[in-house]
C-alpha cells in the first residue's frame, strides 16, 4: 500500500507493523517511531500531507501526524478494512469493510474528543468491497466490490443521483477511477478487463436534495438507530436493479467501451492499478510481475515491462505523473520507475528469507548482512539503503565479516565455500574451499586481514586460508562436535573456537597452529566473543549462562545467569507454557560494546539484553518488536483462541483467492488447497555494536534494525561551577581568552554554545589554543569535532582543528588508544564521508579543466596554421566552437 507525499518527492511504505518514509530527492530512508499491533494493511494519506491513517489486519487504526511523527488518536473498526481514502478537499474519508462503505468526518485542525465521527453508512454491494475513488470536487465516490459490480455514491444527498450498480465484469473489481472533473468512470477487474463508463450529467449538474425530504429521511434513520447498539450514522441503501420510474430524469451511466489486456494469451491475474488523472496515464500490474502503461480513454499502450517474477501488490503514481512506485510483497521489493526516461529512481529489495548474520565496517559507515537466500547485501548506515548485492553463493549464508581495511567482505556458506568480495570493483575476487566438501557454519578473519578461518558443521574441523594466495594453510582438528563460533583476538594472533563438545579452544596462529589452551564448560558452547582490547573472552552456552574468562591465565572471572532475561514467548502450537519452554533457551549471539564495558546478547526471543560486564547486572532490555503477526510474541495463550479440539491456529485456512491462484475446482471457494499459511517466529539471529560506539544493529525476523544514541536534547553538564554561565562564556570570548572559553563551554556541555565558541576562534589561533588545551578536554573536543563534521559546512576550519589536535596530542592519545578508539573511528567515518563527496567533485572539475585546456590548445594550433590578416570570420567560428 504505497503512497507518495504531496510534493511527490517522498514515498510512504508500510514495512510489517511500522511505516518507512523514503526521501527520493535526498536519498534517505527513515522509519517513523510508532508501530501498530499487527501488520499494516492499508494507509490513507490526507491531501495536505500532514495526516495519515494506518489500519492493521484486525481493523485497529492509528491516526498519525507526519509532521510531528506521533500518534494522535487510536480507533478500532472491529473488522478487517480493505481500503481507506481521503476526499480531495480533506473534509471526509471513506473506509470499506465487509460489503459496506463508511463515510467519516476527517479529523480537523481543532482538538476533539473523538477524531473519527461517522457520517453515513452505504449499503449496496453483496460481497466484500475492494477499492475507492473520489471525484475531484469531493461530491461523489465510487466503490468496487468482489461481487463484480461498481457503485457510485454521493458524499451528500443529490436529488438526481440514485445509487445503482455498474456491471459488465466477470471477475473481482481491482480498481475504479473517475476521469478528471467528471463523473465518467473506468473500472478494472482481475481478469484484465477495462470498462469505460460515460455519464450523461456533469458534476455541476448534480442537484441538492430538497431540505424537506432530507429531514424526513434523517428522522427515519434516527428511529432505527435507537434499536441498534452501535450508531451507524445515516444509512443509505443502493439498489442493484432500480425500476424505470426511479431512473427517470436521474443521472445515467452507459458503457462506451470494453478493453482487454494481454491479448496474446499470456493470461494472468491483474493485481494492482493506478491512474493519473491529469496525464490520463493508467498503470496496471500483474501476478507475473509485468506492468503495462496505457493512455486513456483510447487505451494506447505506451510500454510494457517485467520488473519482478512475483505479483505486483501495490502501485502508486506521484503528483506530477513522472514517477511510478511498485511494491512486490513476495520478494520484499520496492521500485520507483521514471517512465519517460525508462530508468530507476529507487530499487530496493530485502533478503527473501530471514537474515542470519551481520557485520559493521571498521568506520561504521556500512553494514553487511547475509541471508538464508544465499545473498550478501551491503547497506549504507546513513541513508539506510542497500547499494550492492552479491549473489554468488548457491546456498544459505551462515556468517559475514569485514576485514580491518573495510574494503573486503567475507562470507561463509552452506554451499562449502568462503568468498571474498571487493567493495571497490564489486566482484568476488577469492573463493576458498576445503579438500572435501564441507558446510561452513562460522567465519573469522584476523586483525591484519591475512588469515581467514572457517568452522565446519559436519567434519568438526577448522580450515585456515591465506587471503593473499587463496591457499589452504592448515586444518585444525581437535574438537569432537560441530564448530559453532570462531573469533580472533583483536590484539594478538589467537583464534578462539567454540564447539558443541562443551569446550572452547584457543589456537596460537604464530606457533604452528598448536592448541594454546582448552577451556572446559558445563554445557554446549554456542558463541564466543573477545573484548575490543583482547583481554577478556565472553562465552555463551546452551544452559543460558554467559561466562567471562581471562584467557591468558585460563581463569573464569565472572558469569551471568541470563536465561530468565530472555523471556521467551509461547508459540501458538506449543503444548507447554512459556515459562517451561524458557528452561531450554539460551543466547545465540553476543557482542561487546565499543568501549568493552557492556555486552549485548540476543536469542530466540523478542528481547535484546545489555549487561554491565563489571557489575554483571542487566542494564536494559530492548523489545525488538511489538508485532503480533509474528509467532511466539505472547507470553500466555489466549483462551478465546482455544476450542474443545485444541488451538484455532491448527485450522489452516489455506491461501488462494487473494494470492492470484486460479480456482481449480467448481464450488471451491478459496484457491489452492496445497498452499500453506504460517506465521514467522520472532527471533534475533545476530547483534553487533558499531565501532564508533554510537549505535548497534540486530538482524531479526522483522529485518535489519538499527538502534542509535540520540543525545540531541540532553543537558549533561561536566564539572560545572557557579561561574560557568552562557553570559560569562561570551564575556571570556570577547576578551579573546579562547582556551578558557572552550573549557567553560564544555563544562556547560551545550552543543550550540560549544559550536559558537569554537567557530569564534580565528584559524591562525587554532595552533596555540590546541597546545594549551588540558588533556581531559582534548577527548571531548575530538568527540565534538566528529559530530560537527556530520552537519557543518565549515569543512576546512574543522579539518585544521582535527589536524592540530592529533599532531600535538597524538603521543598522549596513543596511550589511551583502547578507550578513545570509538571516538577516533567516529571522526574517521565523518571525514571519510566528506572525502568521498569532495573527491568526486574535484575529479569532475579536473576533467572539465583538462577538456577546456585541450579545446583551447586545439584552437591555438588552428589559429597558427590558418592565421591570415583580416580573417576575422574564422576567429568567430572558433569562439562559437569553444562556447
Amino acid at each position: 500500500n504505497l503512497s507518495f507525499t504531496r510534493d511527490g518527492n517522498s514515498l510512504l511504505s508500510p514495512v510489517g507493523n511500522r511505516i518507512s518514509l523514503f526521501d527520493l530527492k535526498n536519498n534517505k530512508c527513515e522509519t517513523l517511531p510508532l508501530a501498530t499491533r499487527l501488520n499494516i494493511v492499508c494507509v490513507g494519506l490526507s491531501p495536505d500531507g500532514s495526516l495519515a491513517i494506518l489500519i492493521d489486519e484486525e481493523g485497529a487504526a492509528l491516526l498519525v501526524s507526519l509532521i510531528g511523527k506521533c500518534v494522535i488518536h487510536k480507533f478500532y473498526f472491529h473488522k478487517p478494512v480493505h481500503s481507506v481514502s481521503f476526499s480531495p478537499d480533506g473534509k471526509k474519508f471513506v473506509v470499506t469493510k465487509d460489503n459496506l462503505a463508511y463515510l467519516y468526518h476527517a479529523p480537523g485542525k481543532k482538538r476533539e474528543f473523538n477524531a473519527f465521527v461517522l457520517d453515513k453508512t452505504y449499503y449496496g454491494p453483496y460481497d466484500e468491497t475492494t477499492c475507492i475513488d473520489w471525484t475531484d470536487d469531493s461530491k461523489c465516490f465510487a466503490v468496487g466490490s468482489k461481487d463484480m459490480s461498481t457503485w457510485v455514491f454521493g458524499a451528500e444527498r443529490w436529488a438526481n443521483l440514485i445509487y445503482y450498480s455498474l456491471g459488465g465484469h466477470k471477475d473481482v473489481i481491482v480498481a475504479c477511477f473517475f476521469e478528471e472533473n467528471s463523473l465518467d468512470l473506468y473500472t478494472i477487474s482481475q481478469d484484465a478487463a477495462l470498462c469505460v463508463w460515460q455519464c450523461d450529467t456533469e458534476l455541476d449538474g448534480l442537484k441538492p436534495m430538497p431540505p424537506k425530504d432530507a429531514a424526513k429521511e434523517k428522522k427515519a434513520t434516527e428511529d432505527d438507530e435507537e434499536l441498534l447498539e452501535e450508531p451507524k450514522g445515516e444509512e443509505i441503501h443502493g439498489k442493484a436493479d432500480p425500476s424505470e420510474q426511479e431512473t427517470r430524469n436521474k443521472v445515467k451511466y452507459s458503457r462506451v467501451a470494453k478493453y482487454f489486456f494481454n491479448k496474446e494469451g499470456d493470461f494472468n491475474n491483474l493485481t494492482a492499478a493506478a491512474y493519473h488523472k491529469k496525464t490520463h496515464l493508467l498503470v496496471t500490474g500483474f501476478a507475473s510481475g509485468i506492468f503495462h502503461l496505457h493512455e486513456l480513454p483510447d487505451f494506447n499502450l505506451i510500454h510494457s515491462l517485467s520488473i519482478s517474477d512475483q505479483r505486483i501488490a501495490s502501485i502508486s503514481i506521484n503528483c506530477t505523473g513522472d514517477w511510478i512506485a511498485f511494491g512486490c510483497s513476495g520478494l520484499g521489493q520496492l521500485l520507483v520507475w521514471e517512465w519517460q526516461s525508462e530508468s530507476y529512481v529507487l530499487k530496493q529489495q530485502g533478503h527473501f528469507n530471514s537474515m542470519v548474520s551481520l557485520a559493521y565496517s571498521p568506520d561504521g559507515q556500512y553494514i553487511v548482512t547475509g541471508g538464508e537466500d544465499g545473498k550478501v547485501k551491503v547497506w549504507n548506515t546513513s541513508s539506510s539503503f542497500c547499494f550492492v548485492t552479491f549473489t554468488e553463493h548457491n546456498s544459505g549464508v551462515t556468517a559475514v565479516t569485514f576485514t580491518s581495511t573495510g574494503y573486503v567482505v567475507l562470507s561463509a556458506s552452506l554451499d562449502g565455500t568462503v568468498r571474498a568480495f571487493d567493495l571497490h570493483r564489486y566482484r568476488n575476487f577469492r573463493t576458498f574451499t576445503s579438500p572435501r566438501p564441507n558446510q561452513f557454519s562460522c567465519l573469522a578473519v584476523d586483525s591484519s586481514g591475512e588469515i581467514v578461518a572457517a568452522g565446519s558443521q559436519d567434519s568438526f574441523e577448522i580450515f585456515i586460508w591465506s587471503m593473499q594466495s587463496g591457499r589452504l594453510l592448515d586444518v585444525l582438528a581437535g574438537h569432537e562436535g560441530p564448530i559453532s563460533c570462531l573469533s580472533f583476538n583483536p590484539m594478538k594472533c589467537v583464534l578462539a573456537s567454540a564447539s558443541w563438545d562443551k569446550t572452547v579452544k584457543l589456537w596460537d596462529m604464530l606457533d604452528s597452529w598448536r592448541t594454546k589452551e582448552t577451556l572446559i564448560m558445563n554445557s554446549d558452547v554456542l558463541v564466543v566473543a573477545f573484548r575490543p582490547d583482547g583481554k577478556e573472552l565472553a562465552v555463551a552456552a546452551l544452559n543460558g549462562q554467559i561466562t567471562f574468562w581471562d584467557h591468558e591465565n585460563a581463569v573464569q572471572t565472572g558469569s551471568i545467569e541470563g536465561r530468565h532475561d530472555l523471556q521467551m514467548g509461547r508459540k501458538e502450537l506449543d503444548k507447554i507454557t512459556a515459562k517451561q519452554a524458557a528452561k531450554g533457551k539460551s543466547f545465540t549471539t553476543l557482542c561487546y560494546s565499543a568501549d568493552g564495558q557492556s555486552i549485548l546478547a540476543g536469542g530466540l526471543s523478542k528481547f535484546v539484553c545489555i549487561y554491565n560486564v563489571q557489575e554483571q547486572i542487566l542494564m536494559k532490555k530492548f523489545e525488538i518488536s511489538c508485532n503480533y503477526s509474528l509467532d511466539a510474541m505472547e507470553e500466555y495463550l489466549d483462551r478465546r483462541k482455544m476450542t474443545e479440539f485444541g488451538s484455532m491456529a491448527l485450522i489452516d485456512e489455506g491461501g488462494g483467492g487473494d494470492e492470484g491462484v486460479a480456482i481449480p475446482l467448481p464450488g471451491v471457494k478459496r484457491g489452492d488447497m496445497s498452499y500453506r499459511h504460517f506465521k514467522p517466529e520472532i527471533r534475533v539471529t545476530c547483534v553487533r555494536f558499531c565501532p564508533t560506539g554510537r549505535s548497534w544493529a540486530a538482524t531479526t525476523t522483522e529485518g535489519l534494525l538499527l538502534y542509535s544514541l540520540d543525545s540531541g536534547l540532553i543537558f549533561d553538564p561536566f564539572e560545572l561551577d557557579i561561574d560557568v554561565t552562557p553570559s560569562n562564556i561570551h564575556k571570556t570570548l570577547n576578551q579573546k581568552e579562547y582556551t578558557m572559553a572552550i573549557v567553560m563551554s564544555f563544562k556547560l556541555n551545550e552543543k550550540k554554545l560549544i559550536q559558537e565558541v569554537i567557530e569564534a576562534v580565528p584559524s591562525s589561533e587554532v595552533d596555540v589554543v590546541c597546545s594549551s588545551l588540558p588533556d581531559l578536554y582534548v577527548e571531548k573536543l575530538l568527540e565534538f569535532l566528529a559530530s560537527a563534521f556530520e552537519t557543518s559546512c565549515h569543512l576546512e576550519f574543522y579539518l585544521i582543528w582535527a589536524q592540530k589536535l592529533l599532531m600535538l596530542h597524538g603521543q598522549k592519545l596513543k596511550t589511551k588508544s583502547v578507550k578513545l578508539l570509538p571516538v577516533i573511528q567516529f571522526l574517521q567515518k565523518s571525514i571519510q564521508r566528506h572525502f568521498e563527496d569532495v573527491s568526486k567533485l574535484c575529479e569532475w572539475n579536473i576533467y572539465n579543466i583538462k577538456y577546456a585546456l585541450a579545446l583551447s590548445q586545439q584552437r591555438g594550433m588552428k589559429r597558427q596554421a590558418e592565421e591570415t590578416p583580416g580573417d576575422e570570420e574564422e576567429l568567430d567560428s572558433d569562439s562559437d566552437y569553444l562556447m
